[in-house]
């Protein structure tokens, strides 16, 4: 049995698979044939159950399981020959350090220039909205 700080890490790496399976779908997922789209889509999307699924889309309950496996394992094929998750993820993080490094400038720059305030305030504002 799970204690307490097992299950919260149980549950925290759930989450992680499942959104990065959902990055993947996101980005490959109309690669995917219309069922797998489906069953997919109610596996995690709309959290249904693999008997719920079974039953909507009438087949077994391993088919749907099986749709599953082989959809996680095709879209993770895709990413290793393409990249575009990664690529997507490493714009995201220098996107995110240039905002870090440009928000300190503009800090740094509003004590050393009481006069730009406005200025600077608007490019703030702005850098925010992205």
């Amino acid at each position: 049995m799970l204690d307490g700080a097992e299950m919260e890490d149980e549950l925290r790496d759930n989450l992680a698979k499942s959104v990065a399976f959902l990055e993947l779908w996101d980005v490959y997922g109309a690669l995917l044939t219309e069922r797998q789209r489906l069953v997919t889509d109610l596996f995690f999307n709309c959290d249904l159950s693999l008997s719920e699924i079974a039953e909507q889309t009438g087949v077994s309950r391993q088919s749907v399981s099986d749709c599953i496996h082989k959809v996680k394992r095709q879209l993770g094929g895709y990413e290793e020959k393409l990249g575009f998750v990664r690529a997507m993820r490493r714009e995201r993080e220098a996107r995110a350090a240039l905002s870090a490094r440009l928000k300190d400038r503009i800090e740094r720059m509003k004590g050393e220039h009481p006069e730009l305030k406005s200025e600077l305030e608007a490019l703030e504002s702005a850098l925010q909205e992205e």
